[in-house]
C-alpha cells in the first residue's frame, strides 16, 4: 500500500501541518493547497511544504490527520 504524507514544516524544522492519505489524486491537491498558503515570507523563513510516500500506517506522523 502506498500512503502520501503531505507535511508543512517550519524553519526549525516542527511539523506544522500533516494530512495523510491513500489517494494521489487527493494527496497532490493537499499538497498544492499547502503550498499556496505557505506566505512569500515564510518561504524565505525556511517553510516548506513537503510531499512524500510510506508503505505503512506505522510511518505516518503521530500527528497527522489521516484519511482513507
Amino acid at each position: 500500500m502506498i500512503i502520501w504524507v503531505n507535511e508543512q514544516i517550519d524553519p526549525s524544522g516542527i511539523i506544522r501541518a500533516c494530512i495523510a492519505c491513500c489517494d494521489e489524486r487527493q494527496a497532490q491537491e493537499c499538497h498544492d493547497s499547502f503550498e499556496s498558503n505557505l506566505t512569500p515570507e515564510q518561504k524565505q523563513e525556511g517553510w516548506v511544504a513537503q510531499i512524500r510516500t510510506v508503505e505503512s500506517w506505522d510511518e505516518v506522523p503521530v500527528n497527522a490527520l489521516k484519511l482513507d
